[in-house]
């Protein structure tokens, strides 16, 4: 009665005159098929105000006579129970690309302690102290580093889920750099930074792995041929907080732009990698209303642009702070 606001007056009428507040156009057709066919319909439907309802049409039986002559309609209220699967959903989704990011962060610093024991052992046996104690250095450093990356991704698990952690990207992007410091530093990569606006709302291990995917690629995939140029900014547009990384390798042809943000997606079999990275950067900026974009030219470079949301609690703009433009690393 309530879906189609049915009364007395109705009696008599077709149903395709009767209003009712159903999206699912084919309801007289389904009717039609439950007479013709004996057979009973069901159907997840969506009503104007946004609810949801299992839709059961069942054929009715004239028991004196054996003949069906018309149908049987109920509606039974599943919205909260979608709500709660989508959730669930939406739960299981976010775990899982957090257990990807992992699995992906953690790759270098293991490769970074793979060669720093490969260090000690030749300063060992050249019975360098100081050579020795210097890898040991390095090595407490990139073991703090690992312990810190997996309490990012398990302390506080909720409240990043929630989105409620103020961070500041400057200090995240620090600590990314401080990290690939002994490839940055091996390789001569030149790196300048403009940090406009430096705090936004978003989990802190998820920023975290966005700026060092993107970074590690801007390395990566350097031009062997010149000097490695990265430049960091950040800007405000509209209700956004944009994250740029710019830089001077290899590029991206136009022709695999679309495919890059895809899962195991790998353009450039040469170079080492899992084609996980920019798939787990978009899923993460998906889950928070965020979003991410590419310019690239093959053979002169990349710049990638992501789009935080610029939502304080209290309703206020994210507060601008200035910091020397191109500092060095």
């Amino acid at each position: 009665m309530v879906q189609f606001s049915l009364s007395y007056d109705d009696i008599g009428r077709n149903i395709e005159d009767v209003k009712d507040n159903i999206r699912y156009p084919t309801i007289v057709k389904n009717i039609q098929e439950v007479i013709s066919t004996h057979q009973v319909f069901e159907k997840e439907i969506q009503t104007t105000d946004g609810n949801w309802f299992q839709m059961n049409i069942v054929p009715y039986v004239n028991h004196e006579d054996d003949s069906i002559n018309g149908v049987i309609m109920t509606f039974v209220d599943i919205t909260k129970r979608l709500n709660v699967i989508k959730e669930l959903e939406k739960i299981n989704a976010q775990h899982q690309v957090l257990m990807y990011a992992l699995s992906h962060d953690v790759k270098q610093p293991i490769s970074t302690l793979k060669l720093l024991s490969t260090g000690l052992r030749e300063t060992y046996k050249r019975q360098d102290q100081k050579g020795f104690n210097l890898m040991l250095e390095r090595l407490e450093a990139t073991s703090n580093g690992i312990d810190s990356l997996l309490d990012e991704f398990t302390f506080s698990g909720e409240a990043n889920q929630k989105n409620e952690n103020t961070v500041d990207i400057r200090t995240i992007c620090q600590d990314v750099l401080d990290a690939l410091r002994e490839e940055i530093q091996h390789n001569r990569i030149s790196i300048t930074r403009d940090f406009e606006a430096t705090t936004i709302l978003f989990p802190k291990n998820n920023l975290r792995s966005i700026i060092y995917n993107l970074l590690h690629n801007s390395i990566k995939y350097r031009d062997h041929e010149r000097a490695t140029q990265i430049h960091i900014s950040t800007f405000k547009i509209n209700d956004f907080v944009v994250f740029k990384v710019e830089d001077n390798g290899i590029g991206v042809a136009e022709e695999h732009l679309e495919t890059i943000f895809q899962k195991s997606s790998r353009i450039n079999e040469e170079i080492e990698g899992t084609g996980m990275g920019l798939y787990i950067i978009k899923k993460m900026l998906e889950s928070n209303h965020g979003r991410i974009e590419v310019e690239s030219n093959f053979g002169k470079g990349s710049r990638f642009e992501v789009f935080f949301r610029d939502d304080h609690k209290n309703g206020t703009s994210l507060p601008l702070h200035s910091s020397p433009a191109h500092q060095n690393l």
